[in-house]
């Protein structure tokens, strides 16, 4: 990509689109392109063509998405196919239409099968069954991985699908209802100090595994790849290393500064038993993830004050 090349960011506000946004203009690209869902509804088709026919795109990193935790997950599984399913669809399609030159396609580690072996390398992808409480989200991007790679094989397209594992970090969605994991127990540890609560319940046994990397890293890696990576295969993005629950909620509890009891509710879904991503493909291109769990949970939590701040700020406005 060129400094001034047209970039369009679909997805420019979520978690994933704005730490790109971040990274293209703090690396000095000056013709950026994006619109919120109110400006521009990506599930239109119309709307999506008439805007590439347009803005005449050079390049397009697809991080719009509807996503959320395990809550969400169970109760809007038609919601999660269906947005997901007509976001990709219009987006790929109209950038093949309007001769964009690169697409990257931000898919999730959702994708690999519920009991695959572990770490999850690429090759994993369609072994097994999947797990059953976000199995329409990652259906949905199954099939915008497919429909990347038919591009690339029936019209010579360049797109690449890039698999991250979970992530966090700045713009992080803190609702409880709809959040995932970290973000979740980041809001719920912050509100029982507040409020001196002698527990924070968390959901499971705690015993899962998981895989965290923070939000301005994937943003790196997403550059990283559009400028180094050309293939049909679909690359994993993590930290190469992960934790059970139970150890995040203990750390996450010692960054808010939480000094009551953690209560484990067994009687809720744990979800898959562990998600750790096979990074050799991505280190062995020249790739690597910077920032520790330790060091990325302290700019997070600064971050959900930041974001309790301007809440109240938004409030006492209105």
């Amino acid at each position: 990509m060129e400094r001034n090349s047209k970039i369009y960011v679909a997805g420019h506000r979520g978690l994933a689109g704005s730490a790109i946004l971040r990274k293209l203009e703090n690396e000095g690209y000056t013709n950026l392109v994006y619109r919120t869902s109110n400006e521009l509804d990506l599930r239109d088709p119309l709307q999506v063509h008439s805007f590439f026919e347009k803005e005449n795109i050079d390049y397009v990193f697809l991080a719009a998405a509807k996503v959320g935790g395990i809550v969400a997950n169970n109760e809007y599984p038609a919601d999660f196919i269906r947005d997901n399913l007509l976001i990709q669809t219009n987006v790929i399609d109209a950038a093949y239409r309007s001769e964009v030159k690169k697409l990257l396609f931000l898919g999730s580690t959702c994708i690999y099968p519920k009991m695959a072996p572990q770490p999850l390398k690429e090759e994993y992808l369609l072994t097994g069954e999947l797990e059953p409480t976000n199995e329409p989200y990652a259906i949905a991007k199954i099939a915008g991985i497919k429909m990347c790679q038919s591009y690339n094989r029936q019209y010579g397209t360049k797109y690449i699908s890039v698999m991250p594992t979970n992530l966090y970090g700045v713009n992080d969605n803190f609702d409880l209802e709809t959040s995932h994991v970290l973000p979740a127990l980041l809001r719920k540890f912050h509100e029982a100090k507040e409020k001196n609560k002698p527990s924070v319940e968390i959901w499971g046994t705690g015993t899962p595994k998981r895989e965290f990397l923070y939000s301005d890293d994937l943003a790196d890696a997403c550059l990283f790849l559009m400028d180094n990576y050309e293939g049909n295969d679909i690359v994993n993005i993590g930290m190469g290393e992960d934790l059970e629950i139970k150890e995040l909620a203990y750390k996450i509890k010692d960054v808010v500064g939480y000094e009551g009891e953690l209560q484990f509710d067994t009687s809720k879904p744990d979800g898959t038993p562990r998600k750790l991503v096979d990074v050799t493909k991505l280190n062995s291109l020249g790739w690597k993830a910077s920032t520790s769990l330790d060091e990325g949970l302290q700019k997070a939590y600064d971050c959900f004050l930041q974001y309790l701040k301007s809440e109240k700020e938004t409030n006492l406005v209105r």
